[in-house]
């Protein structure tokens, strides 16, 4: 098994959410984050913009069986680039084992 994780604009979220369903991806947790990065967004009070280095984002975390890898990564990067500076980050590593509370089944099945 995997663990996706990928930062995106929130901008390109439902995009992004739409995606993953259509590959097979129903089920990920994501929250906002606030982070710093290469991009430096400007705000615009009475005409004046003023710069800052908080940049708003959404974090998704997606556990998916090892086939699912390659499908999910590209979804997210289908939908999520804009080609600009930004676009955010995805991040992949091997998750040992996942545990179904409600039965106790172990595997990848519980993914299902």
């Amino acid at each position: 098994m995997k663990k996706v994780e990928a930062i995106i604009r929130k901008s390109k979220f439902r995009a992004v959410k739409e995606a993953l369903h259509d590959v097979g991806v129903n089920f990920f947790s994501y929250w906002d984050v606030t982070g710093l990065g290469n991009e430096k967004e400007g705000h615009v009070y009475r005409g004046v913009t003023y710069s800052t280095s908080d940049i708003q984002r959404r974090y998704l975390s997606i556990v998916v069986n090892d086939d699912f890898e390659e499908v999910t990564v590209k979804a997210i990067i289908s939908a999520g680039a804009t080609g600009e500076v930004g676009d955010g980050k995805i991040f992949v590593s091997d998750i040992l084992e996942c545990y179904r509370i409600r039965t106790g089944e172990k595997g990848g099945q519980t993914l299902n």
